[in-house]
């Protein structure tokens, strides 16, 4: 061919035997020597992505193990509800569960962070993100990844990618119960209701973002109308599919939306809980 690139060029086994290369370096992909054609800055996506993870990662990582200054009566952070534990901090009215016994003396967060987490490692967006951006697993489109061959998720511990569904259960429930906390957010320090802070309006932005980011998910689009095969017999569910996979094609900006939510609630709850900044109060 006149490019040089016959795709049926085979590819000799390396010196001293072994196996000739997999993946996109195997014998039957195109012979391009360059690892990539691109000249534009394909890296920026993938190394904005990362960062923005690495942060999230270290600012949660703190604030999990924390244990404390996630409680400032009416508001309490995202990162500790519901909380299970029986080191938990007393909250009036709120999701305070003591399942666990006094033998669990770590931070109350690291009980049931483990289900958002879950959700969100398992997402279809965010595998994508971190494949890229950590794993460079592959790098960018049309840009061949470092490894000799490729496996996807077939293979522990990828194969647990599987579960996402199970996760999304899970997301609801937690997603309901921050709900709840928010609707406790409409009360002042001594519990009487009809009161509004900023504190209020941030909880209320954080799960609007954590629903529509939850309801966007690929699992819940499936869940809604997945295996219809007559949408006029099924107008409610139809209409339904239609409104969550709006959402779906989201999902990205939902993702990151959400994600960024979550952190700032938490960190306001911790600035009010600290003493470090006092809640305006609306009425």
């Amino acid at each position: 061919m006149a490019t040089g690139t016959d795709p049926q060029a085979t590819t000799p086994a390396p010196a001293g035997g072994g196996t000739a290369p997999h993946g996109v370096h195997g014998a039957t992909r195109a012979a391009i020597p360059a690892r990539h054609l691109r000249s534009d800055r394909w890296w920026l996506s993938p190394a904005i992505t990362a960062a923005g993870l690495f942060a999230f990662i270290v600012y949660s990582t703190w604030r999990a193990f924390a244990g404390d200054d996630y409680y400032a009566e009416p508001y309490v952070s995202p990162f500790y509800s519901p909380c299970i534990a029986q080191n938990c901090v007393p909250m009036k009215g709120g999701a305070n569960w003591e399942i666990f016994g006094a033998w669990w003396g770590l931070s109350p967060a690291l009980l049931i962070l483990i289900f958002p987490l879950g959700f969100r490692l398992t997402c279809y967006y965010y595998r994508k993100a971190y494949y890229r951006g950590f794993w460079a697993s592959p790098p960018a489109c049309a840009v061949a990844e470092p490894r000799a061959k490729y496996t996807g998720e077939t293979r522990f511990p990828l194969v647990l990618q599987n579960i996402h569904r199970y996760f999304f259960y899970f997301a609801v429930i937690v997603a309901g119960i921050l709900t709840y906390d928010t609707v406790l957010g409409f009360r002042d320090e001594q519990g009487r209701w009809g009161h509004m802070g900023l504190g209020t309006l941030v909880l209320l932005a954080n799960i609007a973002l954590i629903w529509a980011y939850t309801l966007s998910c690929h699992s819940c689009r499936h869940i809604v109308g997945g295996r219809m095969k007559h949408f006029s017999r099924h107008p409610v569910r139809y209409r339904l599919w239609g409104w969550v996979s709006g959402l779906n094609a989201r999902h990205m900006q939902l993702a990151w939306a959400s994600l960024i939510s979550v952190a700032v609630a938490d960190f306001y709850v911790y600035l009010v809980a600290s003493g470090a900044f006092d809640d305006p109060r609306f009425f």
